[in-house]
């Protein structure tokens, strides 16, 4: 069990926050179980997320979801070619009463925001958020903005329409933890929804906040100190030279996406109740969060993947 300065019974109450998080998500987005663990690891992590998939899945529904259950300010914002940074950033306004310049915060100014349809949005305007993602702050006019410190993008791009699009660069796609797709709902779950939709009186949100601000801070403090023995480390290390060197992968995989790939093992761990990762960890979320760095389609993706970590040795690990 996780142990940590905070007491075990401290830690079991973390733990049954975010199982209750993962039931109210898993009520929004039905059938989907899968999908809600990446998001919740991505989540605690304090990464951001991309969800490549058909319109229509339910990727708003589970970034609105998110925002409920932690009580934040949630913000969408539709990304297209006519789209300026000033449209995420914000931008400043000259006050005729005043006579003086006035900041008006832009979308990125939330707690989650969606950028839904990211690769519509031309690079000048899609740089306007690399800023935000990595340094959670913004700059307008030389002047430096603060975002949240629990600001989590959710960005969607969608994979059977290319026309119009602007492929992200390997520098916004590295900010991202993780790429993950929703998928079709099973067909029970899909009647189901079908019969839910007939009843207004039912509401899959929430009212309440049940991971607030403080504990989500909490539990991403937590995560960062799980341990890394240097087995593992050097089981990373190895993993990251196969994908490098592998004829299939142009990009490669940078040490910021290694760094990535343990802390979204270290979140895995955490809420296994662990306070170390072990091999299995690791393997467990290599595919969305190589996903994303690779370059490659989705079943070449899994096909390298799986390829690479068949071929390097797993260290033997003592608990």
């Amino acid at each position: 069990m996780y142990c940590t300065e905070t007491s075990g019974q401290t830690q079991g109450n973390e733990l049954d926050r975010v199982d209750a998080l993962r039931r109210h998500l898993n009520l929004a987005l039905r059938g989907k179980p899968d999908v809600v663990e990446l998001a919740l690891l991505c989540l605690l992590a304090n990464g951001h997320l991309l969800l490549e998939d058909k319109p229509g899945l339910g990727k708003t529904t589970l970034a609105k979801a998110l925002a409920a259950g932690l009580g934040g300010r949630f913000s969408r914002c539709q990304c297209t070619p006519d789209l300026l940074p000033g449209d995420i950033t914000g931008f400043s306004l000259f006050n005729q009463k005043t006579h003086e310049f006035e900041f008006r915060e832009g979308p990125v100014f939330s707690d989650i925001l969606l950028a839904d349809e990211i690769n519509r949005a031309t690079p000048r305007t899609q740089s306007a958020l690399l800023e935000a993602m990595a340094e959670r702050q913004v700059t307008v006019d030389s002047r430096q903005y603060v975002l949240s410190s629990r600001f989590f993008v959710i960005a969607t791009q969608n994979p059977i329409d290319e026309h119009g699009t602007y492929p992200l660069p390997q520098a916004q796609l590295d900010r991202f933890a993780m790429k993950v797709s929703i998928g079709y709902p099973d067909p029970r779950d899909e009647v189901r929804m079908l019969l839910e939709a007939t009843r207004p009186g039912i509401s899959q949100t929430t009212d309440r906040i049940i991971l607030s601000p403080d504990q989500l801070q909490r539990i991403q403090s937590m995560v960062m100190t799980i341990a890394v023995v240097e087995s593992v480390g050097d089981y990373l290390v190895r993993l990251a030279r196969e994908f490098r060197q592998h004829p299939s992968v142009l990009p490669g995989l940078s040490p910021r996406g290694l760094l990535t790939w343990q802390r979204i093992a270290q979140a895995q761990a955490w809420i296994r109740g662990r306070d170390f990762i072990t091999p299995d960890d690791v393997q467990d979320v290599a595919e969305p969060v190589l996903n994303v760095r690779l370059g490659l389609e989705p079943m070449d993706a899994r096909r390298v993947i799986q390829e690479v970590l068949d071929r390097v040795a797993v260290p033997e690990y003592q608990t």
